[in-house]
């Protein structure tokens, strides 16, 4: 019995299409450099000063976890009513993210990020017990890249 396969023959040999994938990988850096700016752009939109401090490579916020923090923590969107939520208005919410980036990062326990504790002075929202809360955790890769934040007690 002849045990040698020809690969050639084989329905699942993988043949590698250099220009096909050379096409493909500039699509898509194209698209995810398009889809950048219009990130940044919508980011610009917001009534809020020093746009720059959320877009920095050490402090980044996208428009993915923005849509996650209001989708989730936005009082006006009735969506995952057992979590906590922001009672104050998107560019205070932004702000606010701005702000916590003046912030030294701590470690975060049991995790590879970091997190931040800014003490606002007012109430943004309540938790999920539904008490007033005047503190925002903000959570951060170690390169700067934030991610989902909520009100915290």
């Amino acid at each position: 019995m002849n045990t040698t396969t020809d690969t050639a023959t084989t329905p699942n040999a993988f043949v590698f299409n250099e220009a096909q994938w050379l096409q493909v990988l500039f699509l898509l850096a194209d698209t995810a450099t398009w889809l950048q700016q219009l990130q940044e752009g919508l980011i610009w939109q917001l009534p809020v000063q020093q746009h720059k401090k959320l877009l920095r490579k050490s402090w980044y916020l996208s428009a993915t976890v923005l849509a996650h923090i209001l989708e989730r923590h936005y009082y006006k969107l009735p969506r995952h009513p057992l979590a906590g939520k922001f009672t104050i208005s998107i560019p205070e919410i932004v702000n606010a993210i701005k702000e916590a980036g003046q912030l030294s990062p701590e470690p975060l326990a049991g995790s590879a990020n970091l997190q931040r504790v800014w003490e606002a002075g007012y109430s943004l929202g309540y938790d999920p017990a539904g008490n007033t809360v005047t503190i925002m955790t903000i959570i951060s890769s170690t390169a700067g890249k934030l991610l989902p934040l909520f009100p915290a007690g």
